[in-house]
């Protein structure tokens, strides 16, 4: 009896997980900060959302179709994370058009023009939002109170880092970590965050490494500057919630794709995200910084794999 022999290409070890699934599990986490948005700034909030997604998939198909490609890849609901993603880091007054600008650009620069899923070298939500920063600098910095803050004037209303940075105003650790407080449609309750960041490690879909050693990084930073001037610096608790930095290493900065893998470049990726942040913070022209920080480390990831790559048995140094 003859055996036949079958020879294919790797992997030949095959996981029940996959790249829809993963995707449809990291929306899921995002369901309590995306409820917390519709709840702190109503309807609005919803509506910008779901422009936002609409718009990204819309954009993905459009490139796949002239690029020739399967559009049925957008079925990964990979460009459906990302517009919501983008959506969470807008602020709630932002107008539908901007928006909408922003979740094109996401998709079509931060994505596709690197060859589509897999290949992008920067977070594509970022990146949208970092063009909008650059193209529409006061829309995107003009904030609206949350609705449990309706007596507040919204003309002088400002987020807890802005309202440290420029008036050395201190917000409530409480209301920072339930959310009482203004910024861009994710960033208000870091409890909310933290549920969704919890349930992705339990479900093995994000390195705990990076939250960790970023969260690390920033309090013990921020506390030296915290001893040495309390008046002058702001407490690490306060570093630790406010702004997006919850919503940056939770869901942004462990992005599979734009983060490394070897456990030592891991720690350094998170650990120099955590840094940024505080520098940006505290000696920066702008109170936050967990974006441009998060790009900048997404930059020097490749360079962080190779030199830490372990070495091959019988490898020289």
């Amino acid at each position: 009896m003859t055996e036949k022999l079958y020879v294919s290409s790797s992997p030949h070890v095959l996981s029940p997980e996959d790249v829809p699934k993963i995707m449809r599990h990291v929306i899921y986490a995002l369901i309590p900060t995306v409820g917390g948005a519709v709840y702190f700034f109503g309807l609005r909030a919803l509506a910008v959302i779901v422009l936002c997604g609409a718009v990204a998939v819309i954009t993905e198909a459009v490139i796949l179709a002239v690029r020739k490609k399967k559009v049925s890849t957008i079925m990964d609901t990979s460009a459906l994370l990302t517009g919501i993603l983008f959506a969470l880091t807008l602020p709630p007054s932002v107008s539908f058009g901007t928006a909408a600008i922003g979740a094109f650009i996401a998709v079509a620069v931060g994505k596709q023009v690197f060859g589509g899923f897999g290949q992008n070298i920067f977070n594509p939500a970022l990146v949208g939002r970092a063009f909008l920063q650059a193209a529409f600098p006061v829309e995107m910095t003009t904030w609206v109170p949350p609705r449990v803050l309706q007596k507040v004037d919204a003309v002088s209303f400002a987020t807890p880092l802005g309202g440290f940075k420029f008036s050395h105003l201190m917000t409530s650790h409480t209301s920072l970590f339930l959310g009482s407080v203004g910024g861009s449609l994710g960033e208000t309750s870091a409890l909310l965050i933290i549920i969704g960041g919890i349930y992705l490690l339990w479900r093995r879909y994000i390195d705990w490494r990076i939250p960790v050693s970023a969260c690390a990084s920033l309090v013990l930073l921020s506390a030296i500057f915290y001893l040495i001037n309390p008046q002058k610096y702001p407490d690490p608790v306060f570093m630790l919630f406010a702004g997006g930095f919850m919503l940056g290493v939770w869901f942004m900065a462990t992005d599979p794709v734009t983060s490394p893998v070897h456990p030592k470049a891991v720690w350094i990726y998170g650990a120099g995200i955590g840094f940024l942040v505080v520098i940006i913070r505290l000696f920066g022209g702008m109170p936050e910084g967990i974006m441009y920080s998060i790009l900048f480390m997404n930059a020097l990831s490749p360079m962080l794999e190779r030199f830490t790559r372990p070495r091959m048995l019988g490898e020289e140094r």
